[in-house]
């Protein structure tokens, strides 16, 4: 069922500013689920016009919170934190730059996995 102008003002211009500037696509597939439920569009209409699920839809009208952006992220985007560290980075790349005979490796050339290594 349509929910036509559930947002306040102030919800809908904070969604619209953030629907411009946000660089992840699924997040911007969300806040667009939440503008155009609130345009009085039908779930399944919503899902049409995306090209996704129903259940995504359905589920994004109840999880998301128009007052709070963050409720737009799921689990897999929270934990998503950059393993290597700048120091590791740096000896890697010293590294490569160094012939691995000289390093005392009986290979002559590096590979992904002799690096992993």
């Amino acid at each position: 069922m349509p929910a036509k102008n559930y947002l306040t003002s102030e919800q809908q211009e904070k969604l619209q500013k953030a629907l411009k500037r946000e660089e992840n696509g699924d997040i911007r597939e969300r806040i667009l689920i939440l503008l155009l439920l609130n345009d009085g569009k039908t779930q399944q209409e919503i899902a049409d016009f995306i090209g996704c699920s129903k259940n995504k839809v359905c589920y994004w009208c109840v999880h998301a919170d128009p007052d709070n952006l963050e409720s737009l992220k799921d689990e897999r985007m929270k934990g998503n934190h950059q393993k290597a560290t700048e120091q590791y980075i740096e000896i890697l790349l010293k590294t490569i730059e160094i012939e691995p005979q000289e390093l005392g490796y009986e290979f002559g050339r590096w590979s992904a996995q002799r690096l992993a290594t």
